[in-house]
Order: structure tokens, then C-alpha cells, then sequence
């Protein structure tokens, strides 16, 4: 596969990569988790909450990775875009939109076989 080169081309595959709703779920215990760490340490100036947000956000999603989705997380190819991507869907999520945006994404990888 081509390096992607944009964050409009990114996305589809990143949706494509969480495909299943648990690994979705997992992700969105994550990156909860990464809000209130950095919520506690802006509040308590402990930088102990980094690692533990780290490990806290990152542990849920490659485990929706491994063992749900089965596949290898974007983020090892695509840090930044796949974190930046991981505060869109959790967006999508608390919006309701998240499901209609796999379905577009399914359907033209459906198209495209």
C-alpha cells in the first residue's frame, strides 16, 4: 500500500481499521481514559498522570486491535494522524454518527472489490 499523505485519505482507512463495534467501544474507554489523565494532571500538576493516561488510552484500544479486530493499529504507522483521527470518532461516537460512518466506509470498500 501507498503512504498515505493526507488526512482525508487517512480517515477512511482508519475507519476501516474498527470496523467492529468492540473494538470501536474500546477505543472510546480509551481515549476517555486520555481526557481525564490529562484533566487530573492539569488539575494536580502530577506528571505521573501521563504515563497512566498513556498506558490507560493505548492499553483498551490494542486490545480492540488484537483480539477484536484482529489487525495491527494505525497508530504504528500513522501516529499523529490516527490519534487525531481516535478524537474524531470519539466525537462521532458521543454524536451518535460513528455507526453511519462505517457503513459509508463499508460500502465503498464493497464497491471497490
Amino acid at each position: 500500500m501507498e503512504r498515505i499523505s493526507t488526512f482525508g485519505e487517512f480517515w477512511p482507512y482508519y475507519v476501516s481499521q474498527h470496523l467492529k463495534e468492540a473494538c470501536r467501544r474500546f477505543h472510546f474507554v480509551g481515549t476517555t481514559c486520555a481526557i481525564a489523565s490529562l484533566v487530573l494532571l492539569a488539575v494536580t500538576g502530577s506528571w505521573w498522570w501521563l504515563p497512566i493516561g498513556l498506558v490507560s488510552s493505548y492499553g483498551p484500544a490494542w486490545v480492540g486491535h488484537f483480539f477484536i479486530e484482529k489487525n495491527r493499529p494505525a497508530t504504528f504507522q500513522y501516529p499523529f494522524w490516527s490519534l487525531a483521527a481516535d478524537f474524531v470518532m470519539y466525537a462521532k461516537m458521543w454524536s451518535g454518527a460513528m455507526d453511519a460512518e462505517v457503513a459509508r466506509v463499508e460500502a465503498a470498500m464493497s464497491h471497490r472489490q
